[in-house]
């Protein structure tokens, strides 16, 4: 027998026009390293400079698989203990717990706290070469403290606006916070590959507001010298917490499926609510990234 669809978790946010303009990017990244043992010492300067690494070929199409195949089994509802699924809003009203989960994903903005629940997935979490470059790049031993996956369905996958990662943790500014970034599907500009805004790190913390989602106003984004960031499947995005970043809504009929891992330095302190709503403001209190 079905749930009910109240018990279902539909992720925070609204469904609403944005300015057809909002994503308009001026260049595609093609300054990306091939593997993480490629990633030199000017890469690792390229991102502290750009707030961003693009690591073509990251993982294997067999590990990209796997986590795949981990995703599909935890939506399967076979997993005891996991309930990370949160839906579109577009599968309110429709009988999604009788589907089976070839047909489910396409109703699922994301998962959340997996990665324990799922071997595939924990091993690309936790990845050798992943972590080694993650600990050249934040200066000290990378500790996981987020994981998700972000589908985008075809047609229905909502975009996410314009926000800084940082505004979502009790982090103190300076601790240099990670995103791992890393495609199940070709991402492409038309199916809501990430879009990034260069440097934008370097300009500190930028006030959040609750709209279509907890985002940069739409009229604050100083969307000059944008870059879309499409990648093959098991391609990475490194990016720095602090930078300007989006994907607009997938109107195209295909999946963009990817995880999204962060790490902060092991030595980093939490902060409080209280510190974090007093920089990137007050209306962000329950907010998840």
């Amino acid at each position: 027998m079905a749930a009910p669809t109240a018990e279902r978790i539909y992720d925070y946010g609204e469904v609403a026009p944005y300015a057809p303009d909002l994503y308009h990017y001026d260049q595609i990244a093609t300054d990306g390293v091939n593997g993480f043992e490629n990633i030199t010492d000017a890469a690792i300067a390229r991102f502290d400079q750009q707030g961003y690494l693009v690591v073509n070929n990251a993982f294997t199409l067999d590990e990209t698989h796997a986590a795949l195949d981990g995703l599909l089994h935890l939506i399967s509802g076979q997993v005891d203990g996991f309930k990370g699924v949160m839906y579109e809003h577009a599968a309110a009203g429709l009988p999604v717990e009788e589907m089976a989960p070839e047909q489910k994903q396409d109703y699922v903005r994301k998962f959340m706290w997996f990665e324990k629940y799922d071997e595939r997935l924990h091993r690309m979490a936790h990845h050798p070469r992943l972590l080694a470059a993650l600990e050249r790049i934040i200066g000290d031993t990378p500790f996981l403290f987020q994981d998700m996956a972000l589908l985008k369905p075809p047609h229905i996958g909502r975009e996410k606006p314009w926000h800084q990662d940082h505004a979502y943790f009790e982090l103190p500014l300076n601790a240099r916070v990670v995103g791992c970034w890393i495609a199940l599907d070709e991402a492409t500009t038309e199916n809501g590959c990430m879009i990034v805004i260069p440097a934008t790190h370097r300009q500190g913390p930028v006030v959040h507001f609750k709209r279509r989602d907890w985002q940069i106003c739409d009229t604050h984004v100083q969307n000059q010298g944008v870059t879309a960031i499409p990648l093959k499947p098991g391609g990475c995005l490194l990016f720095s917490s602090l930078i300007h970043h989006g994907t607009p809504t997938n109107n195209s009929g295909l999946r963009r499926r990817a995880v999204q891992f962060h790490y902060r330095p092991a030595s980093a302190p939490k902060t409080s609510v209280e510190e974090r709503l007093a920089i990137f403001g007050e209306e962000g209190k329950d907010v998840t990234c």
